[in-house]
């Protein structure tokens, strides 16, 4: 186990320079001169070159890479253009609220989906089966946008269940009150592909010989769904729920944006329109490093799932 940590570490750091160099040249080559964006249209040569003397951009850009690898090192990208607040402080206060949303929502929909699906395999092939795949795919036909108008329309302004906006200071308040209509249709949204999703993965192992033989055995339905097609089901689900974690955290944008959350999502979002570089690099290379982090604690969750995994 720990040479095989050792090694996947060890392979983490050309995968990390890999991002590190792609998104310097990204921002370097295609994302225009930060000077002009952060001079405006109404500018002068000199100003343009002071900025570019303080930003380092009239060094080399061997220059230029060593000190984006030293922010990615040290995690100091320095200060947003926009608000000149420290980046790692607004990374730090945005991340909690948004796993407040995300959490939730991705436990509930989980849950919820292996439920669901582990039920239509009971009834595979039936009516109820059928109803509910029809019902799913209409679901995954509305658009994340649809969800959020009418939920907001009809559960918040109609009925008043909800409130529309805001966010306070307490986790109670922000789960209880702020938070409960995003994950409601967070979880609205996500549930039906993953219905499907899972369904499918159950219903391989059910056609498999290791099932029949089960059954040959003698073993009850319950014990034969739960305990074996269930159980080697869980490595594509494990698959599936570990690599949806970072688009996750920035795939909600919407929901923080309309609901007025003040996380990771939202704060992407107001740096593109804003052109703040600093900010979109930082989180850039956060999400690389937790799409290999996440992966790496997929391998490890395979072994606890699969005793005979062999972690190679």
């Amino acid at each position: 186990m720990s040479a095989f940590l050792l090694r996947r570490l060890w392979q983490m750091v050309p995968t990390l320079f890999g991002v590190i160099l792609l998104v310097f040249v990204l921002f370097n080559f295609v994302g225009g001169d930060p000077a002009y964006l952060l001079a405006g249209k109404i500018s002068n040569p000199a100003q343009i070159e002071s900025i570019r003397n303080q930003l380092g951009l009239n060094e080399s850009y061997a220059v230029q890479l060593g000190i984006f690898i030293k922010q990615v090192v040290t995690a100091d990208f320095g200060s947003s253009w926009s608000t000149n607040e420290p980046v790692s402080q607004i990374i730090a206060t945005r991340i909690g609220p948004s796993l407040v949303v995300l959490i939730p929502i991705l436990v509930i929909e989980t849950v919820l989906a292996i439920l669901i699906a582990v039920l239509v395999a009971y009834v595979r092939s039936s009516l109820t089966d059928r109803a509910i795949m029809v019902a799913c795919t209409v679901a995954m036909s509305v658009s994340l946008l649809v969800y959020i108008i009418v939920g907001q329309y009809v559960l918040a302004y109609q009925f008043g269940w909800f409130p529309v906006q805001g966010w306070g200071e307490s986790l109670r308040e922000n789960l209880l009150k702020y938070a409960a209509l995003p994950v409601l249709l967070g979880v609205a949204v996500g549930i039906a592909p993953n219905v499907r999703l899972y369904r499918t993965f159950i219903l391989d192992e059910v056609n498999q010989d290791y099932v029949r033989t089960a059954r040959a055995k003698g073993l009850d339905e319950n014990t034969v769904m739960l305990k074996h097609v269930l159980r080697n089901a869980l490595i594509p689900i494990i698959t599936n729920l570990m690599a949806y974690l970072p688009a996750l955290l920035i795939g909600h944008f919407l929901i923080e944006r309309f609901f007025s959350i003040p996380g990771i999502g939202r704060e992407v979002i107001m740096a593109v329109e804003r052109s703040d570089f600093p900010v979109i690099k930082a989180i850039t290379i956060y999400v690389a490093i937790a799409t290999m982090v996440i992966n790496l604690l997929t391998d490890l969750l395979y072994k606890a799932v699969d005793p005979r995994v062999k972690l190679q």
